[in-house]
């Protein structure tokens, strides 16, 4: 497959990242073969260095440096506050208005991990900021109610904990659509059946940032893909969506 290239110069590369696709080898997913890095290494002809990294479900926009010296010049920014995403995800309910989410979070550890260490842990700062985008209202029913509710939703995380936009999102009871780990089965499941949605709907979809060398103002956006335009085109919110990225 090629990759989406957003932007390129000698400096930077960024890219559209699929949805399902890992961005590079995991002894978590030993039997996996497909990676964005080396994926856009053969597609470009050089070495890249991630600078950030989206979770496997997830799609958008995903930067790489193009050398370690660059890669050394961006890491600090991502660390701290200089680097703002923007998100888009489906979630269940109606988010009414928009908010700031300050919850800390203990570090998600991974399933073979010691589950003792993770009870032993101190929470972190962890600090989204949401808005509502568009809501909708279906005649069909999930669990007990004979109507089902959705929000399209803006989010920008502050800070960066594994997971933090899924967790925040499970916190509110706003479960993000397609989120196996932290959502709800029976919406995943209607989503499959009527919209054959069967991805996260979790989009990083704007990434804005100051070139490391040139000091440029850059504005990096990704659009979505064939399943999330299906739930636009039938929650007819479409141009609600290209509207909040403007």
């Amino acid at each position: 497959m090629e990759l989406e290239i957003l932007y390129q110069d000698q400096y930077l590369v960024a890219v559209n990242k699929p949805a399902g696709m890992l961005v590079h080898r995991s002894w978590l997913d030993s039997h996996e073969t497909v990676f964005v890095m080396q994926t856009l290494r053969d597609q470009i002809g050089q070495h890249v260095f991630p600078l950030h990294r989206l979770d496997r479900p997830t799609s958008g926009v995903l930067l790489f440096a193009l050398s370690s010296e660059i890669a050394a010049l961006m890491m600090p920014k991502f660390a701290g506050r200089d680097i703002h995403k923007t998100y888009h995800a489906v979630v269940r309910g109606w988010v009414k208005e928009a908010a700031v989410l300050d919850y800390p979070l203990k570090k998600e550890l991974d399933k073979i991990a010691d589950k003792n260490a993770a009870e032993e842990q101190e929470a972190q700062e962890a600090v989204t900021a949401y808005q509502p985008v568009a809501t909708v209202e279906t005649d069909i029913p999930v669990g007990r109610y004979a109507t089902s509710r959705y929000s399209l939703v803006e989010m920008k995380p502050e800070t960066g904990r594994k997971h933090q936009l899924r967790r925040h999102m499970h916190h509110l009871s706003h479960h993000i659509i397609g989120d196996v780990n932290h959502g709800d089965g029976r919406h995943n499941r209607m989503f499959r059946d009527n919209y054959e949605c069967r991805r996260l709907m979790l989009h990083a979809s704007r990434l804005q940032l100051e070139h490391p060398v040139t000091g440029e103002e850059l504005d990096i956006r990704a659009c979505t893909d064939e399943a999330w335009n299906r739930v636009m085109v039938a929650f007819d919110w479409s141009v609600a969506l290209m509207a909040s990225k403007t």
